[in-house]
């Protein structure tokens, strides 16, 4: 039986990465270039540099991927990139690198939306999985619920009013000292703490319309910086495990309430998460413990699939390709796609 080979590019913040993919499940190679040292001192990603590390680093990714794989660019069956949402510099890094080997190699160009690579990044860990599902996407900038109905046909249920959950965490981070990226040390510092221990507020608020499955995190995170300024403004000692414990309580509970609530409406048995945020060991234990009650079964992918990675872009393409639903060479980066987007350059499907 024939193969079917994806080669794809991501580029939309701070990693490097380009992966080969056999019929969009088998990940030959996944190759990362982080940028995470770099930006460190900052205390977050400078957008110039990113784009600068990416023209430096794309093509020797490209290569490494290759050779991992065993494979050639003439073997490749399609050209996968992300084009948004992310930073307009590093997106266009990726974007033009594709467009070049797409029109040199005359491989089918696809454009991928880095929200729904989320989500199918679920696909590449978990081989019986099949839609349809409700995802919970919670990365850096995004916090949204999507039904998924089919490989290529998706219904955005509900996102963050302004910040999401990830922003929220690195930004409480950044004010209790934690290196970037922080929600990975708020989690391990939740582990020590209690997390009824302080009482953040909970934005639940919604129940009809297209505010029912919304989130808000802003007064989660204003509340969150006010007890921290009241406390040192006093001169009193806070207990940063228990801050970051109910901190964290206090997103996951929104997180799941309302995933929960959309897999009821959406009629699904399967709950899937996707982002950055997935990787979370609360949110992960949260949702498995209370999603069996409710003839619900959670699939979440391994951390390496939870961060910025070019095999879920390489699993989402290769599932455009097989419905044609390719790009032209007018392709461009759109930084504030949302998701189910189709823009610039997107041919419409076969």
């Amino acid at each position: 039986m024939n193969q079917s080979l994806t080669l794809a590019l991501e580029t939309s913040c701070d990693e490097t990465s380009a992966a080969v993919v056999a019929n969009g499940r088998t990940v030959l190679a996944n190759i990362i270039s982080s940028q995470v040292p770099t930006h460190q001192k900052f205390g977050g990603v400078v957008p110039e540099i990113a784009s600068r590390k990416h023209i430096e680093n794309v093509i020797p990714v490209i290569d490494q991927a290759l050779t991992t794989a065993g494979t050639t660019l003439s073997a490749v069956d399609a050209i996968g990139v992300t084009y948004g949402p992310g930073l307009v510099g590093a997106l266009l890094v990726g974007v033009a690198t594709a467009k070049a080997l797409a029109f040199s190699l005359d491989k089918p160009l696809i454009g991928v939306n880095h929200l729904e690579g989320h989500i199918f990044a679920n696909f590449l860990a978990h081989p019986e999985l099949e839609p349809p599902f409700v995802a919970l996407v919670v990365s850096g900038g995004h916090t949204s619920l999507v039904y998924l109905k089919d490989y290529n046909e998706l219904e955005l249920l509900g996102q963050t009013r302004d910040d999401a959950a990830g922003e929220a965490f690195d930004k409480i981070a950044r004010v209790m000292n934690f290196p970037y990226p922080g929600g990975p040390y708020i989690d391990q510092a939740a582990k020590q703490g209690n997390p009824a221990a302080i009482a953040f507020p909970r934005a639940f608020a919604g129940k009809n319309g297209e505010t029912k499955f919304a989130f808000s995190f802003s007064g989660l995170k204003s509340a969150v910086l006010n007890y921290l300024n009241s406390a040192a403004q006093r001169g009193e000692t806070v207990s940063i495990p228990d801050v970051a414990a109910s901190f964290q309580a206090a997103v996951v509970d929104v997180l799941v309430m309302k995933t929960l609530a959309a897999a009821e409406h959406a009629g699904v048995d399967k709950i899937v998460l996707a982002g950055g945020v997935a990787a979370n060991s609360s949110l992960q234990a949260e949702l498995t413990l209370q999603a069996p009650s409710r003839g619900l079964t959670v699939f979440y992918p391994p951390p390496v699939l939870c961060t910025d990675n070019a095999a879920m872009i390489a699993c989402r393409a290769h599932y455009q390709y097989v419905a044609g639903d390719f790009s032209d060479l007018n392709l461009n980066a759109v930084p504030s796609l949302t998701l189910g987007d189709r823009q610039c350059g997107q041919l419409p499907a076969k």
